[in-house]
């Protein structure tokens, strides 16, 4: 995961210490993993029960209440650390004042939750829980309607397609840059032409479609069936899917992807084709490396 900022280091070190004094003398861990290509947040988050005073089996409630507000403070630091797009962070959003700490708070709120057990040896309480990625890209989509996505006055031939998929799984030349660098996830990443014509972006979602795009590896491109596809993707781009390999990458962080100028024709030259991108019938390809992270923390 990408480091904070010192600014916004220190002021989620001052609202994360506030947040967690009622905590002070518990000790809760917490550990789990980013997965961009099941679009999860998954984490787990333990209580030792002895260094709470915590004796069963009068406190279990206590212990729960403990555990529940001990998971809140502490995914937030994870969640801020999510790249928004290719210049920013969440916590970067927070620190301009573009979105709130409460509005966070609430994602984390949303998160499908395991109820607390015991360890086998009944000395820590855990919990998991599993928030959805793709919630939390929804709740920063404020426009109402999608801004129009860009057409040419030189309109091409085309099929019409069921899905878009970019594969951009090795890495790839950085626009501006003499170097090459392995594309990564963020939430909203932007598509260019190799014009640099700005093809697809987060203004140009329609609000009731559930996320901008969606990220998988290559082994899911090519299944044993006439599409290709796993289930999965198969439900978000169909059967007859444009493929499109990227040609490079740009941005401060290598999440924005460029295509050939004729792939971008032969989306934005049928009305069919540019609706794909505002229902976010969009597949990115990435290595299986930059897919998944893991954090922990006290």
């Amino acid at each position: 995961m990408t480091r904070l900022n010192a600014k916004m280091a220190v002021f989620l070190s001052v609202f994360l210490t506030a947040a967690g004094l009622v905590f002070a003398q518990e000790k809760i861990n917490i550990s789990g993993s980013v997965e961009w290509d099941t679009m999860r947040i998954n984490s787990g988050v333990t209580l030792d029960l002895s260094s709470s005073g915590i004796r069963l089996p009068s406190g279990r409630t206590h212990a729960e209440s403990l555990l529940k507000n001990g998971y809140k403070s502490r995914i937030l630091q994870f969640i801020m650390q999510l790249q928004f797009d290719s210049s920013s962070t969440i916590a970067d959003l927070v620190s301009r004042g573009e979105i709130s700490i409460a509005e966070i708070e609430a994602a984390a709120e949303t998160s499908a939750s395991v109820p607390p057990s015991f360890s086998s040896d009944m000395r820590k309480m855990q919990a998991s829980h599993s928030i959805s990625i793709s919630n939390l890209s929804a709740s920063f989509i404020r426009h109402r309607n999608p801004a129009p996505i860009i057409r040419t006055l030189n309109p091409v031939s085309t099929a019409d397609y069921t899905g878009i998929i970019i594969i951009a799984a090795d890495e790839l030349p950085v626009h501006g840059m003499l170097k090459k660098e392995k594309p990564v996830p963020c939430l909203f990443p932007k598509i260019w032409d190799s014009e640099m014509n700005l093809i697809y972006e987060r203004n140009m979602i329609d609000p009731r479609s559930i996320t901008m795009t969606r990220y998988s590896t290559l082994e899911n491109i090519f299944n044993k069936n006439p599409s290709g596809l796993s289930k999965e993707l198969l439900e978000i781009a169909g059967e007859r899917p444009l493929r499109i390999f990227a040609r490079g990458v740009f941005g401060i962080k290598p999440t924005d992807l460029i295509i050939d100028r004729s792939d971008a024709l032969s989306i934005i030259s049928s009305e069919a084709n540019r609706s794909l991108l505002s229902q976010g019938k969009v597949v990115i390809i990435l290595d299986e490396s930059v897919l998944r992270s893991q954090f922990s923390g006290e």
